[in-house]
């Protein structure tokens, strides 16, 4: 196949030496092809020498080439820095929709029995981030307000890749918003994932409200779930679900932006943890979810030598955690760079078994 550009973003601290594993991963004498690397220092320090400029140019370079994968960054908390990139690389490639994904972990006990994959699918803008907010009064008599809104194309973008990815897990849409209490605004998701299930009737479709959605998870253990929700809900849901599975290292984030069609015009992978400062430095923080992220990154390639890679580099990971061979985080002893040499060496041995064989 024809070499994929991919935009490499640069970070802070851990998130940096953990995007440098993954992208060991990624290079042509571990998946068989080769992938041209276009980098860009996303590093707090760089981010305020160019004053977000670095991020722009970015987050174009992205927009044309189709592909990212992006470093954990540090979001300084004073008004009037450079404030957090992932705000701008969202608006800039026009992006919709943000899935993350939390499996179990050979070895890791899950919260509740989650054992099937469960993938939530939230706005990635709009509803209560960047909503208008003000206060009126005075005292004990002082009201706050907040305009919140959401858009039928951003609904529809969530509804439409929520049964395509359910269709691809083989699994089921499950849950959505609360469309009893709020039928106009929040309902506008749901007649969004109503609709959709009438064009993948294959896939099956359970809806649920949020409070419903929340309760029923920690007593679901079967097939595996897309959660499709507004981009409150889905933060939030978000961040329960990794955790169910006991550790959020087997997970990794994708923004997603779609042309008029709702095909998938632009991908960004990442990890959904943070940079990590106190491991910096010490090769102990595990890169699973960057790897993963990467194998993630791969399956929208739309290339059969691509998927073959990917699911070499899921298995690969999630078959060291098997076998023992794990960082400190999930209770092992190998060292970060230690963790990646054994998944590029599965990688290897299953990529070059599998060429072997026909019509696999």
């Amino acid at each position: 196949m024809a070499a994929k550009t991919v935009v490499v973003m640069q970070g802070d601290q851990t998130g940096q030496e953990l995007l440098d594993e993954a992208i060991r991963v990624l290079q042509p004498d571990v998946i068989g092809f080769d992938i041209q690397f276009e980098t860009y220092d996303l590093s707090l320090e760089n981010r305020r020498k160019t004053d977000n400029q670095v991020v722009y140019e970015a987050a174009q370079a992205m927009a044309r080439t189709g592909f990212g994968i992006k470093a954990a960054t540090i979001t300084p908390e004073a008004k009037g820095d450079v404030g957090s990139p992932n705000a701008i690389l969202r608006n800039e490639i026009d992006g919709k929709v943000i899935v993350r994904t939390g499996r179990r972990i050979p070895g890791i006990r899950p919260v509740a029995g989650a054992y099937a994959p469960i993938s939530v699918v939230r706005m990635a803008v709009g509803d209560a981030y960047g909503a208008e907010e003000w206060r009126e009064g005075d005292g004990v008599e002082e009201i706050a307000f907040r305009t919140e809104k959401i858009d039928r194309k951003t609904c529809r973008a969530v509804a439409e890749f929520s049964f395509q990815h359910a269709r691809k897990l083989n699994g089921k849409v499950f849950g959505g918003p609360k469309y009893t209490v709020s039928p106009v605004y929040e309902g506008m998701l749901k007649e969004e994932m109503d609709e959709a299930s009438k064009r993948y009737p294959d896939v099956s479709y359970e809806p649920q409200l949020i409070d419903a959605t929340y309760a029923l998870l920690l007593n679901s253990a079967g097939d595996p779930m897309v959660i499709p929700a507004l981009n409150r809900d889905g933060d939030c849901l978000s961040d329960m679900v990794l955790q169910m599975f006991g550790s959020i290292a087997g997970a990794e984030s994708v923004l997603l932006s779609f042309d008029d069609d709702f095909n998938i015009k632009t991908v960004m992978a990442e990890a959904p943890h943070g940079t990590a400062p106190t491991l910096e430095g010490k090769n102990i923080a595990n890169p699973m979810a960057m790897i993963l992220a990467c194998a993630s990154l791969l399956t929208y390639f739309e290339d059969r030598q691509a998927s073959l890679a990917s699911r070499a580099i899921y298995e690969s990971t999630i078959e060291c955690v098997r076998e023992g061979v794990r960082t400190a985080d999930l209770g092992g002893s190998a060292t970060t760079s230690q963790f990646t040499d054994e998944v590029i060496k599965k990688i290897q041995t299953k990529l070059d078994v599998w060429s072997t064989m026909q019509n696999f």
